[in-house]
């Protein structure tokens, strides 16, 4: 392996290493919402339900898990999930987090995304993020 090719591999880990960090911070700060605000916690009431984020080679891996007490954030994915979120390397991943709309659509028509279960706790899990969006200071605060 060539002095470039060990540069381009650090870099590599090092841009999955920020993803996942990034990732676990955005769904942190959605579990924050639930403890905060019983506006926002609502939203799961009677729901149990788990997702995994994750890269095809594993680089970024996270898993979020509800129930109607709260979330958890996890670094690994459980045994079971109800809906996992493929994304094809950390490039795809990056692209659709910092994309204007979020729309997994444009990353599945890119080829860029497998999506694997129930797609409807997909479209949960985009209500709640773009709700959280839309009043981050009212749930944050207190719910509203």
């Amino acid at each position: 392996m060539t002095g470039i090719e060990k540069i381009e591999e650090i870099l590599a880990a090092l841009s999955g290493v920020a993803t996942e960090k990034f990732v676990e911070l955005l769904l942190n700060a959605m579990k924050n919402g639930f403890d905060r605000s019983s506006s926002y916690h609502r939203n799961i009431e009677n729901f149990n339900g788990s997702y995994v984020f994750r890269t095809a080679d594993d680089r970024v891996c996270l898993a979020a898990i509800f129930d109607q007490d709260g979330m958890e954030v996890r670094e690994s994915a459980p045994d079971e999930w109800d809906a996992r979120v493929t994304f094809l390397n950390v490039p795809a991943f990056q692209r659709f987090l910092f994309s204007r709309d979020q729309d997994i659509l444009n990353s599945l028509l890119a080829n860029e995304v497998q999506v694997d279960g129930n797609l409807n706790y997909i479209y949960k899990l985009g209500y709640m993020a773009r709700e959280l969006q839309q009043r981050p200071w009212d749930i944050l605060v207190e719910g509203r």
